[in-house]
């Protein structure tokens, strides 16, 4: 069976996030069944599996990059 993510998308999706590193960003992220969620965050990390988010909490968040593919997680650029 063939999986419908393409390895040069997830590299471009990696590398896509890798350049938000560090900056403030509003992240809206589809749980399912009509639950939104707005998290005021940055990019802590990427790996090559997945990448984490801190909270401006505090807490800590890790999706996978085809959560960004399937556009489950958007990401937003917040004004300093």
């Amino acid at each position: 069976m063939r999986s419908n993510i393409n390895l040069n998308d997830t590299a471009s999706a990696i590398d896509r996030l890798n350049k938000l590193k560090g900056y403030p960003l509003t992240v809206k992220i589809n749980r399912g069944r009509n639950r939104i969620e707005r998290l005021e965050c940055e990019i802590e990390a990427t790996y090559p599996n997945v990448f984490t988010l801190r909270h401006s909490d505090g807490g800590l968040s890790s999706f996978s990059y085809a959560d960004v593919l399937a556009r489950n997680v958007l990401f937003f650029k917040r004004k300093i």
